[in-house]
């Protein structure tokens, strides 16, 4: 967890470990029989969800905080990797459209991402240059 620039250490909210976090909105009466048996408990004191306590600590983080507690997530990383393989499936797609487009010799020769560029420069300047003649 991140400090803050007037925090000079880290304050966490108390845990249902410590008796006297628990009651202590109810006069400090942790651990007698009357609250074992859930009788003397005062209306504040109320059981939470898992869930709830989690959104609550998410609550006080700042956006950017939250954004990389969540995209830490495994479920986030797949979708992520999945949505980035599906990304460059379409690029190397559009580069082999643009591939069989070029006039090249040999017809079936080999080239990278920058020679396929470079070489669709010079075949739309040439087709330029033909059509103003």
């Amino acid at each position: 967890m991140m400090l803050n620039s007037d925090q000079t250490e880290i304050e966490l909210p108390p845990t249902h470990s410590e008796p006297e976090s628990v009651f202590s909105d109810c006069g400090g009466r942790a651990g007698s029989a009357e609250d074992a048996a859930g009788v003397g408990l005062c209306a504040q004191t109320r059981i939470t969800e898992p869930g709830e306590a989690v959104k609550k600590d998410l609550q006080h983080l700042s956006r950017e905080e939250r954004r990389r507690r969540r995209r830490a997530t495994a479920k986030y990383r797949t979708a992520h990797a999945t949505r980035e393989r599906i990304r460059v499936e379409a690029f190397n797609m559009a580069f082999a459209e643009l591939r069989k487009l070029l006039p090249t010799l040999p017809p079936d020769k080999k080239l990278s991402k920058i020679e396929i560029l470079r070489l669709a420069i010079c075949y739309i300047s040439y087709l330029n240059h033909v059509l103003d003649v």
